[in-house]
């Protein structure tokens, strides 16, 4: 186990690269199963959840190689077996992208029961119900979940909601399959746009892209091809949050800004702002932040929406930002019975924050933030959220668990240091867990 020991209250200023878009890889990196031909991703990141899936890629025989910096060349020419090994299946949520390009190879796959983040319940009942229509045979055991199919064949899908996850796996499953399919209600994300770019470039038919109805035409089969894995905007909103927490200057470069205008949006409602120059990011210092109240002067309310509204994965950060923000906002999101039961470490750190139910929060700031001897990730976001407020915090903070950071942001530590943070990457010895365990048990009751 590793931990991060951090000395708040230095201000960041300089420039860096925004990294890839991690929900884009763990996507564009099961579709190479689509061909037996080599495929070439360019601006991988380097980051847990990535390294896993390329593990299960190699499980399943297809063999990896990096040509270049950020570059992984894959290819996929023999795959004897549909079932993904149980152990690195589990590590990771996105495993179960690997049903889509699976079954229309293989007509069969099998899963272990996936990890991920403990942010509530995340039910697969969109993405099986999409591979159903399409010609899938479901038998789910206690330990997994087994999909096959004779021959996949066009149809009309209406999904139940516009989930990510199951847009990108059924789209995943209708290149190869007999026919036109259209799917109705489908996710708009910029990694689903990624990943619909990189099918394309392999000979896949898709119309729709960017909008929430894809009309697919099956194909016999795909070719290899060279695909960009995009700038992930959830690393990119963090490190403003980073400049803006810390009263820095921050250059992101790279960051295509095209996808930020939402964001952009609701963070103003927190004071922040920022300058687009070409496809960078330029994060002023100094800002005066304040919450913009509503008309009538109401308490504004930030809330999640499916895409182009303001993404879920980011609600920890707006809300870490809001606890140095003059004013009173509501967030919710009402995907996520657990998202924002990290909010407790927070008020530790003497935020200002009222749990109204598991879907809401009333964030009253600013608040100075002290530094706490020690406070667990419990996931990507809630933990990337605590590393921003031990940057602003006065004092020391250790932050364990880090693997959950890990799994979302590429060398986090490292880029933050060069922008003049201090942050310590350690090895937690048994002592430290147990200090640990003590704390947080303390501090709950």
């Amino acid at each position: 186990m590793q931990e991060f020991i951090i000395e708040g209250g230095k201000s960041l200023a300089g420039e860096l690269t925004a990294s890839g878009n991690k929900n884009a890889a763990l996507k564009m990196l099961p579709a190479c199963l689509l061909t037996e031909e080599p495929v070439t991703l360019t601006n991988l990141p380097d980051i847990g959840d990535v390294r896993v899936t390329i593990q299960i890629l190699e499980k399943l025989g297809a063999t990896t190689e990096w040509i270049a910096p950020k570059t992984l060349r894959v290819h996929a020419k023999d795959i004897p077996s549909g079932a993904l090994d149980r152990e690195l299946g589990q590590k990771t949520r996105a495993s179960v992208v690997f049903s889509g390009p699976l079954l229309a190879r293989l007509g069969r796959v099998e899963l272990p029961i996936p990890g991920g983040d403990t942010i509530g319940e995340r039910r697969l009942d969109t993405l099986t119900s999409a591979l159903e229509q399409l010609g899938g045979k479901l038998k789910f055991g206690r330990h997994a979940l087994e999909i096959t199919s004779k021959a996949l064949t066009g149809t009309n899908i209406l999904l139940q909601e516009a989930s990510v996850t199951a847009t990108e796996n059924t789209l995943m499953a209708a290149v190869l399959a007999r026919g036109t399919t259209v799917i109705r209600n489908t996710a708009s994300e910029p990694h689903v746009q990624d990943l619909c770019q990189m099918l394309i470039a392999m000979g896949a038919q898709i119309e729709g892209v960017g909008t929430n109805c894809l009309t697919i035409k099956g194909v016999e089969r795909l070719h290899g091809c060279e695909a960009r894995v995009g700038a992930d905007y959830m690393e990119v909103g963090s490190l403003i949050g980073a400049a803006v927490m810390t009263g820095g200057s921050l250059r992101i470069k790279q960051a295509d800004p095209h996808h930020l205008d939402m964001i952009a949006m609701v963070m103003g409602k927190l004071g922040v702002h920022w300058q687009v120059d070409s496809d960078d990011v330029f994060v002023p210092s100094g800002q005066l932040l304040t919450v913009k109240r509503d008309l009538g002067n109401h308490v504004p309310t930030i809330k999640t929406q499916p895409w182009p509204a303001f993404p879920p994965d980011l609600m920890s950060i707006a809300l870490v930002i809001a606890t140095q923000s003059a004013g009173t906002v509501m967030f919710h999101d009402w995907m996520y019975e657990s998202r924002f039961f990290f909010t407790d470490k927070l008020v530790r750190m003497g935020a200002n924050i009222t749990l109204c139910d598991p879907h809401r929060v009333l964030v009253q700031g600013p608040t100075p933030l002290r530094g706490v001897p020690y406070i667990t990730s419990p996931d990507i976001r809630a933990g990337m959220a605590m590393l921003l407020a031990a940057l602003a915090a006065k004092g020391q903070t250790r932050i364990f668990n880090i693997q959950q950071i890990d799994r979302g942001y590429e060398r986090i530590d490292e880029k933050l240091n060069a922008l003049g943070a201090s942050i310590k990457r350690v090895t937690a010895d048994a002592t430290s867990t147990g200090e640990i365990q003590l704390v947080n048990e303390t501090a709950q009751r």
